[in-house]
């Protein structure tokens, strides 16, 4: 982590005191330290003193993005592919409000970022200066920690502080307030030699007795389902969660943020649970009787309504942070510690307990295959020829492969990307999910690709997420960062269409965005999407045929030194399946609109009428 990362390569010796810097310069020094690559962001008055000092660093590249929450998703989705801290910059007033967006999503998603803002001078915070902004005061919700820096003398030990509070123990945004008299004052550098926060103490490994009660559970239960949140990709566990789920041969579901953590083509790796989980994920969590909660936070787009949500199953919860534990799910054996260490002590700890015996869960892994066969992923074509979104999104994970990263935005294109994706490895999926913000996957992958420079980067959004962060794109070109777009454009905000579809007699207030062909006597789709991506010197495709959606792949594949951004006009009327409708349980899932699994004639033997494996 930060204050482990090397020095080796920096003109300077950060333990060496330094007399007689500005602010300013002992800030980029700081970042110098703690080991900083690149930042995202946008100069302004009271940030521009740490601007002239950045431009002759040697080690911090800085990118300038069009829009604040474009350098904050940037910084995000820096930090998810490469695990390392993301870092973004912004002004004071607007310029830091900006930011806010970004620092909750990071918040919800636990992505280490550290982002920094200017400040009006000391003496005139608190007067309602020019572009203030109390933003310290603003974000202590949806911050780990944050800091207000009035004393230059303070910048290295509170740069070292945020970086270590950012990426240990349960990752999260910290963010750095730095009044402009502190940047200009005049100050001397000493960089701390060790972080000193004696109320932060996060417990990374866990607690010997409970990881043995945790693997007597697991060898006497029946049902057991692995439950993988992403704290195990925060935690680099996926090695660790691998040899646990074939020692176990337990099913295995992985959570929207956990995508990857296990393979997909692992054989008791039951996919997505949730409210557009795979039918076999929701209803083994539904009917286990033990839970092995990793990482994961029993969020309400799993469990559904709550009190109903797996009513059988004692529960083992992990999780770096404490605060999760028992939170929404009452649990049985509490382990409090980092995924890496808690998953390789419960292997350890199970490889003795099955040595003494344990249940047979033959019947159950048999069963919970049962219901992946009989009700997988699938989608039916559209009856207009259009494009069905679910079979681009699939070719382009079939085409770019496993090692390619994949980044969306919010909504139905979210889902089909974690859908008909397949995931192979950790780091490869990036998405806003607790948070769910519009016009994330635009800048999150520029950040990725910044990260990643040698890995394909695809961004899988929606035509209304796009429109929101598409500005980034000059970004893209100006910087030589090649990433790939690919509208799933359906000229509407499509998620919310389907709920209105479904529950506001189809009544389509406000979601339709003009944005496709779909209009029959309306004038061209505003806005043209490969006249736009011209315009700010990518390569702009067009793709409206089934036939020629592969073409239109590979010719995107095979442009690598610029910006790529497809138009795949789809479907208008597609949804998202399978479905458990906001606030009821999961027994209530629909495989496809008015279609229930029978779970009644499986039970009784007889599978063979179940639902068609196509649905639309």
């Amino acid at each position: 982590m930060p204050n482990a990362q090397t020095t080796e390569g920096l003109p300077f010796d950060p333990l060496l005191p330094v007399e007689s810097l500005t602010g300013a310069q002992s800030l980029v020094r700081s970042l110098e330290a703690v080991g900083v690559e690149v930042v995202f962001g946008i100069p302004g008055g009271a940030i521009l003193p740490a601007y002239d000092p950045l431009m002759d660093s040697p080690h911090v590249r800085h990118i300038l993005v069009r829009h604040e929450q474009g350098a904050g998703h940037a910084a995000e989705g820096y930090a998810v592919a490469t695990g390392k801290v993301g870092v973004c910059m912004a002004t004071s007033g607007p310029g830091a409000t900006n930011l806010v967006t970004p620092i909750a999503d990071a918040n919800m998603d636990s992505v280490p970022m550290v982002a920094i803002t200017g400040q009006v001078g000391a003496a005139a915070i608190g007067t309602d200066a020019f572009q203030e902004a109390d933003i310290t005061g603003i974000t202590i919700p949806i911050t780990k920690h944050n800091y207000l820096v009035t004393d230059p003398a303070d910048i290295p030990r509170v740069i070292s502080e945020a970086f270590h509070l950012a990426s240990t123990g349960r990752p999260g945004p910290v963010l750095v307030d730095v009044a402009k008299s502190a940047l200009t004052a005049r100050t001397s550098f000493t960089w701390p030699a060790s972080v000193d926060l004696p109320g932060y103490r996060p417990v990374t490994r866990p607690h010997g007795k409970q990881v043995k009660e945790a693997a007597r559970m697991i060898a006497a239960a029946q049902r057991p389902v692995l439950y993988v949140g992403g704290g195990v990709i925060k935690a680099d566990a996926s090695s660790e969660l691998l040899a646990l789920a074939d020692l176990t041969g337990i099913p295995a579901v992985t959570t929207l943020m956990a995508r990857g953590a296990l393979p997909d083509s692992h054989a008791n790796n039951l996919g997505m649970p949730g409210m557009h989980g795979t039918v076999a994920a929701v209803t083994a969590l539904q009917k286990s009787d033990l839970l092995i909660t990793l990482g994961a936070r029993f969020d309400d787009r799993v469990t559904g309504l709550l009190s109903s949500f797996a009513p059988e199953a004692k529960v083992i919860h992990a999780d770096i942070d404490p605060a999760e534990i028992g939170k929404n799910r009452a649990v049985d054996v509490p382990i409090v510690g980092d995924a890496k260490l808690v998953i390789a002590e419960l292997t350890t700890a199970l490889e003795a307990e099955f040595e003494r015996g344990r249940a047979d869960i033959s019947a159950w892994v048999a069963q919970t295959h049962g219901w992946r066969e009989t009700y997988p992923l699938g989608y039916a074509d559209s009856d207009d020829g259009t494009l069905a979104p679910q079979h681009v999104i699939a070719r382009i994970g079939e085409i770019a492969g496993p090692d390619a990263i994949y980044v969306a935005g919010v909504g139905q294109h979210q889902m089909w990307s974690a859908q008909f994706v397949k995931y192979e490895k950790p780091r490869t999926w990036l998405n806003s999910g607790g948070l769910g913000t519009m016009g994330y996957a635009v800048p999150a992958a520029m950040g990725a690709k910044v990260g990643k420079p040698d890995t394909v980067v695809w961004a899988i959004d929606g035509d209304g997420c796009f429109q929101m962060t598409n500005q980034e794109l000059a970004t893209c070109t100006l910087n030589q960062i090649p990433v790939k777009i690919a509208i799933i454009n359906n000229s509407s905000l499509g998620m919310v269409r389907q709920w209105q579809t479904l529950f506001y007699s189809e009544r389509y207030s406000n979601t339709d965005l003009n944005s496709g062909d779909h209009h029959g006597t309306h004038a061209a789709p505003i806005p043209d999407f490969v006249k736009l991506a011209e315009a700010y010197g990518c390569v702009g495709l067009r793709c409206d045929k089934p036939e020629d959606v592969d073409a239109t792949i590979e010719k995107a594949m095979a442009i690598n030194d610029v910006p790529v951004v497809v138009d795949f006009r789809v479907h208008r009327d597609a949804m998202v399946w399978p479905m458990v409708e906001a606030g009821v349980s999961n027994d209530a899932i629909q495989y496809a609109r008015g279609v229930s699994p029978t779970w009644d004639r499986e039970e009784e033997g007889d599978n063979e009428s179940g639902p068609e494996k196509v649905i639309s």
